[in-house]
């Protein structure tokens, strides 16, 4: 179903406040962007299953991996957006740039593809739980991410 304007910039303002503050590195914020629990799927990029955790393990797993890098930037656009009652989609393409110096080649990794999003609301506002990332392409040095993780698979990223 189509969404009323007010419900399509809630939830645009949702999904920009998630990426928002993982760039700017506000962690304290961050985690009230979602639901009690969320589905992360990035299997796209690290293989295995789609994870169900909570904002707190969100925060922690992402702060320590993302925040591990000298910036990133995340930017979506051509948002969709569906509401079918209390359910709403947020599907989106996104480039994400991850820079990190180092002395193994480029400082840059940047990935791009799109993003299903799902919410519904808590308490009046629109709350993520669930994310899909769907990769479609990347350029650069991948092996950054392997710096900052130390070589793990990150669970909730």
């Amino acid at each position: 179903m189509s969404a009323s304007a007010q419900q399509r910039a809630d939830i645009i303002e949702a999904a920009t406040r998630l990426f928002w503050f993982i760039d700017i590195r506000d962690w304290d914020a961050f985690p009230g962007v979602f639901a009690g629990e969320v589905t992360l799927d990035y299997s796209s990029v690290w293989g295995g299953e789609p994870a169900r955790v909570t904002p707190g393990q969100i925060r922690a797993d992402w702060e320590k991996l993302i925040g591990a890098f000298d910036a990133t930037q995340h930017l979506l656009g051509n948002h969709l957006v569906t509401v079918d009652g209390d359910r709403a989609e947020l599907t989106a393409v996104f480039q994400a740039v991850h820079i990190l110096a180092n002395p193994l080649g480029s400082p840059r990794w940047t990935l791009g593809g799109t993003y299903r999003i799902g919410l519904h609301p808590v308490n009046g506002e629109w709350k993520v739980d669930s994310m899909v990332m769907t990769a479609q392409w990347a350029d650069g040095n991948k092996d950054i991410m392997n710096l900052v993780s130390g070589g793990q698979r990150p669970t909730a990223a």
